[in-house]
């Protein structure tokens, strides 16, 4: 490698950090909401039963969740038109904002029935912004990433989302050992919001120092490009079975996704009989490994495509999701339920892993964050939102294991889409961006004699 070609990588590694680092802190955000609901529910809400209370601010939490889509349509738009860092930039601004105002609102005894409306718009503005941030970033982590490298870099999204995730969970478990209950229920809850809301700040500020991507900038140059309008709705119906392919291969992920991480918490206690800590023990070191494997997976799929990762995720989640959750919903072993979270994490890893970049190699630069971002938040909201929701109604009627199917099912309707697609990495289109940007710029240097 040469001295440039060394300075070059080291570029992409900033931009990719300060793109990644922002995502982590998004998320990180969105979970200190779940994580710390048990204990500023009483503060927003009128007194009484505290399940009340908690389904109210759950109430708020999914309104919060419908946002994504509003969130990945106007900022996705607006990426596609005004730049990925610009956008990036203000998504994380969002961010801050929203988890600000959580952290300072007055309690219900204060202001009265203000508090909840300020706490709603405070997560519909949080809402809002992670549906902006998975559009731009993957966007944005794609275009800066090292061509043959796509793959490896990209993943660096689904690293920093579950890491936000555990990022939120590692806060609440210091908090619970440094503060006493009352301490956490009167005011420690606002400190994970706190910090939230400085490290968006700080992240906002690395963002202004990151590079733009040479796929916007060359498409914002492109006078042909200019004589159609970048970012909008009429330019996204240009590319209805790009669309349909990211709804496709969306659907099973995101409902193996929510099902085999978030709800997996919750299963292992009320199912499997595992008790409270143990099982936010399993979760932790479970998730960690699932964080170190995103990038080696993403890595290869750059040497073997992406279609046979997903096809191996599509496959073997259809074949042993039933299986897996049926023998961990009669394990209380520690140890048998945390190798059968991991067989399930090493499943969908072939997804999560490279979703991003495979989403980002369907469409040109013009529409390409909206074209990621908005069908991805329509299908996740739809889907992966309402997966807890159905397995607990499930679970509640007697019949839990029609939920193994249920999940079984939706990742079958992908395969089939893996199945008949074709092989993103080989017919990318950011590649052949690449090379059409090259060959104008070598044109470009010849003397006209």
């Amino acid at each position: 490698m040469t001295a440039t070609q060394a300075a070059g990588e080291r570029r992409v590694v900033g931009n990719v950090m300060r793109g990644s680092l922002g995502n982590l802190i998004e998320w990180y955000d969105w979970y200190v909401y779940a994580a710390f609901s048990v204990y500023f529910a009483k503060t927003f809400f009128p007194s009484g039963d505290s399940t009340a209370q908690l389904l109210q601010s759950a109430l708020v939490f999914a309104l919060g969740f419908l946002m994504r889509p509003i969130g990945g349509w106007l900022l996705g738009q607006y990426a596609d038109r005004a730049g990925r860092r610009t956008a990036l930039t203000l998504s994380v601004t969002v961010m801050a904002a929203g988890s600000l105002i959580i952290a300072v609102t007055p309690s219900y005894h204060t202001i009265g029935i203000a508090a909840p409306i300020i706490l709603l718009v405070a997560r519909l503005l949080q809402g809002l912004s992670l549906g902006a941030e998975y559009a731009t970033s993957a966007t944005y982590l794609s275009e800066v990433a090292t061509p043959g490298k796509r793959g490896f870099y990209s993943s660096f999204q689904y690293v920093t989302l579950v890491a936000g995730q555990l990022t939120a969970l590692g806060v609440q478990i210091i908090l619970q050992h440094i503060l006493t209950s009352e301490q956490m229920n009167s005011w420690g809850w606002r400190i994970p919001f706190v910090i939230g809301a400085a490290g968006a700040v700080a992240i906002m500020w690395l963002r202004r120092g990151m590079d733009e991507s040479s796929h916007y900038e060359a498409a914002a140059s492109d006078a042909t490009a200019q004589e159609k309008k970048r970012g909008s709705l009429r330019v996204l119906l240009e590319y209805p079975r790009e669309c349909l392919v990211v709804v496709g291969l969306t659907l099973g992920g995101t409902v193996a996704f929510y099902t085999y991480t978030t709800y997996m918490q919750k299963f292992m206690i009320n199912t499997s009989g595992i008790s409270k800590g143990t099982v936010a023990w399993i979760n932790f070191i479970a998730l960690l490994a699932f964080v170190v494997i995103q990038p080696l997976a993403g890595a290869l799929s750059d040497r073997i495509g992406r279609r046979k990762l997903l096809l191996f995720f599509g496959i073997t989640g259809t074949v042993c999701t039933v299986p897996i959750m049926t023998v961990l919903a009669h394990t209380s072993n520690p140890v048998a339920a945390w190798g059968l979270m991991m067989l399930a994490l090493i499943i969908i890893t072939g997804y999560t892993s490279i979703n991003a970049i495979v989403k980002a190699e369907l469409f040109p630069t013009k529409i390409r964050a909206l074209g990621v971002g908005l069908p991805y938040a329509l299908t996740v909201s739809i889907f992966g939102g309402t997966a807890e929701s159905i397995a607990l109604a499930l679970k509640k009627a007697g019949h839990e294991s029609v939920f193994f199917y249920y999940v079984a099912g939706c990742i079958a309707i992908s395969l089939c889409i893996y199945y008949f697609m074709r092989e993103t990495s080989a017919t990318s289109v950011l590649e052949s961006e690449r090379a059409a940007d090259t060959t104008r710029e070598d044109t470009a240097e010849v003397p006209v004699a």
